[in-house]
């Protein structure tokens, strides 16, 4: 399908966008305003990226011309200016020149003027992204939820069974039974620890103090050296633009050690042959959504290794409680980290492949 050429501005239109249409170029999502006709009367600063055109050149376009399918969009458009809807959304593919479709989830609205209408156009990548955001926050508060329950129904009877092994070694006169009574006891302490471990996040709200990210993964970097002393290569490549920002240190430090361990522990092979790489990076991300909230600035911190990669079955699963692919592991440690990454309003996502495994921690700058 050929895309038409913008036909020039009429003289007497206006190209700037006005008062009504101005706070449309903070919005991430692509906004254009067409008349009955559907040819563009605005476009935000996102439309023009997405474009690769400006809006004095996208002005006049014919943006059915532009849609997978035009008899529909147009339709939609009429239907919009009768009043038949108050708003229609739908899944097309946006045709851009010279450049590959974008695949777009559209909502088409009236807009104050009744020759107006409004047309939203959200990258279903990005629609995407937000619904992960939303189901890692979602499963994150169901599991915080889950963890308090099930360490209140754990502690009490461990203490009774604890206090009870104790009294019964009292009682005993045979050492060789008493044994028996220091295995309950033993056990009951490792229990009562890993009970502590899953309520450490939510005993206390988190500090607020200065934070310099590269200073925490420096500590992060000399912990895990200490650890894997031979074969393991950290590499670090920081943004040093990036400013300090308001967090509790400490939890910062540990939900980053736990990721790098955890990456670590799943280099081992490749530190026998002596080809284990861990890197840091970090970036400053610009116009980023958390939580269905915007923010102009954030963090990016990626770890990155070449270990063998997350096995498809348990990448979904990575932040859930007690989930864990390694034998001698509690399934707590990635668990913990989400837990303090969101206390900063961030969040935690990863993707996985043989050779080339990425944790991305997001965290807003103020």
């Amino acid at each position: 399908m050929s895309i038409p050429e913008p036909l020039p501005a009429a003289p007497a239109a206006r190209t700037s966008p006005d008062a009504a249409f101005a706070a449309f170029d903070r919005l991430a999502t692509l906004i254009a305003v067409v008349g009955e006709d559907a040819r563009i009367r605005f476009a935000n600063t996102a439309l023009e990226n997405a474009w690769g055109l400006s809006r004095l050149n996208l002005h006049g376009l014919a943006l059915d011309r532009c849609m997978a399918d035009p008899t529909a969009f147009v339709q939609a458009i009429r239907d919009a200016g009768s009043g038949a809807f108050s708003a229609l959304r739908y899944d097309t593919q946006l045709l851009r020149p010279g450049q590959e479709a974008l695949p777009v989830h559209v909502v088409i609205a009236q807009g104050e003027q009744p020759d107006q209408v409004v047309i939203e156009m959200l990258p279903l990548d990005t629609q995407a992204r937000h619904e992960r955001e939303d189901r890692l926050l979602a499963e994150a508060q169901a599991h915080k939820e889950l963890v308090r329950n099930l360490a209140h129904e754990i502690k009490n009877p461990l203490g009774g069974l604890r206090g009870a092994a104790q009294l019964l070694e009292m009682e005993l006169e045979d050492p060789a039974l008493k044994d028996y009574t220091q295995v309950i006891v033993r056990e009951a302490d490792r229990l009562q620890a890993l009970v502590d471990r899953m309520l450490a996040p939510h005993r206390s709200a988190p500090k607020r103090e200065w934070v310099n990210i590269h200073e925490v993964c420096e500590h992060v970097q000399r912990l895990v050296l200490a650890e894997f002393p031979s074969g393991l290569t950290v590499v670090r490549d920081y943004d040093a633009s990036i400013p300090e920002f308001q967090g509790d240190r400490e939890r910062l430090i540990q939900a980053v050690l736990n990721i790098v361990r955890n990456a670590a522990q799943a280099l081992v092979p490749q530190m026998r042959e002596g080809t284990a790489c861990i890197t840091l990076r970090t970036r400053v991300a610009r116009q980023i959504t958390l939580g269905r909230q915007r923010h102009k600035l954030a963090l990016e911190l990626l770890v990155i290794d070449n270990g063998p990669g997350i096995a498809p079955g348990l990448l979904e699963q990575v932040f859930y409680p007690l989930v864990t692919g390694k034998a001698d592991g509690t399934g707590l440690g990635l668990t913990l980290a989400q837990s303090f990454v969101q206390q900063h309003q961030g969040l935690i996502e990863c993707e996985s492949a043989p050779g080339h495994t990425v944790f991305r921690v997001t965290i807003p700058l103020g």
